[in-house]
């Protein structure tokens, strides 16, 4: 089994142990992208959701936000949104078979170092960039899947759009959001794209 293959099975399985209850109100599939203690060689996505009841319930808070953020920006999600259901990705200790998959692929592609291994800090940068990169092509291909099969559609009974965030580049959602997602489902999160594009 390859890591895509890995990664898909696991984005499909984990849709469908959305609860029961949530589904009728899920109107955002959520891939928040991360590392393990920022380490590029160990990229995982927390796969999650939010629901139009959690979006209703915010402008009650004593500083509420404004509509856009209450319904798209992550600094608003709830932890089914935020930490997701279910992490995917090299992250030994919650996926430990994903975390041997992307290892060996990355060591194949002559992009895994040790701590240990002589390398420049400059050539430390360049591979971690390019797993970081490819594994955000990833991310974006996988939720590309899920509409393509219909695996989204199947599990809610409607086409729902994926938000792909990282936490350390937030601007680079829209992007990876953009190219992720048929257009006409993420017409309204792109309202708010500063690029405009």
């Amino acid at each position: 089994m390859t890591f895509r293959q890995h990664m898909e099975r696991v984005a499909v399985r984990t849709l469908a142990e959305f609860p029961r209850e949530a589904g009728a109100g899920i109107y955002v599939v959520t891939f928040r992208i991360d590392s393990v203690d920022q380490d590029p060689r160990f990229p995982y996505v927390a796969i999650g959701y939010n629901t139009e009841a959690e979006v209703a319930r915010l402008p009650a808070e004593p500083s509420p936000p404004e509509a856009w953020e209450a319904r798209w920006s992550y600094a608003y999600f709830p932890p089914s949104g935020l930490e997701g259901c279910r992490v995917v990705g090299h992250d030994p200790e919650r996926d430990p078979v994903g975390a041997a998959l992307h290892r060996r692929e990355a060591m194949a592609q002559g992009l895994w170092y040790d701590d240990e291994d002589e390398l420049s800090e400059h050539e430390r940068d360049e591979r971690g960039e390019r797993l970081d990169q490819q594994f955000h092509g990833l991310c974006v291909d996988l939720a590309r899947r899920l509409h393509a099969d219909g695996r989204i559609v199947e599990t809610f009974g409607r086409a729902l759009p994926v938000v792909l965030y990282d936490m350390f580049d937030p601007d680079e959602m829209f992007a990876l959001t953009r190219a992720a997602n048929p257009a006409e489902l993420v017409a309204e999160f792109l309202a708010e794209d500063p690029e405009g594009r």
